[in-house]
Formats: structure tokens, C-alpha cells, sequence
């Protein structure tokens, strides 16, 4: 099972460079509980970027550059598919 409505979106977030910035996600609920990982610009955020933490849902950026600002949308998966919020925006001033 896979509900529709993510208990949490993502919001628009606004910060200058440098600064850190965090995504917030809650997936919907699910039997086995979704994991959640995020696309920027549709594409998938690898975890190898050590400035990126992904920690129960949050996406967190360290110290943000101007190359971070876009879409990002945060994609909860598990064996019966996969679900994508509705998108946010990160601006990077």
C-alpha cells in the first residue's frame, strides 16, 4: 500500500548563499513505510555530495550555492511503486 497524500510536502525555500537550507518531507503512509529520497530538476540527488544529508525525509544543504537553486521534488518508494510530491522551489539569493 502506497497512500496518494504526502503527510508533508516539501515547501518553497528562500536563502542566501552560503547559508544552510532544509527541505522538509513527510511521505505518505505506506505498509512497508516509503523511503524517501529527492529529485532536483527531475533528476535524482546522488548521496555522495557531502554537502547533502538526507535524514528521515529532510534534505539538508550545508553551505547552499547559487547551483542549488531549482525544483526539487521528494519521491517516497517502496515495493508497490513510487509517489512525487508536489514540487518546491529553493531560490538562492
Amino acid at each position: 500500500v502506497l497512500r496518494d497524500d504526502f503527510r508533508q510536502p516539501p515547501g518553497d525555500v528562500v536563502v542566501a548563499v552560503g547559508e544552510p537550507a532544509v527541505l522538509e518531507c513527510v511521505p505518505p503512509r505506506g505498509h512497508p513505510e516509503p523511503s524517501v529520497s529527492w529529485k532536483k530538476n527531475g533528476a535524482r540527488l546522488s548521496d555522495k555530495d557531502e554537502r547533502l544529508t538526507i535524514r528521515g525525509g529532510k534534505l539538508m544543504l550545508a553551505s547552499t550555492r547559487k547551483s542549488d537553486a531549482g525544483v526539487y521534488v521528494c519521491v517516497a518508494t517502496n515495493v508497490v511503486g513510487e509517489r512525487d510530491s508536489e514540487p518546491a522551489e529553493l531560490v538562492v539569493f
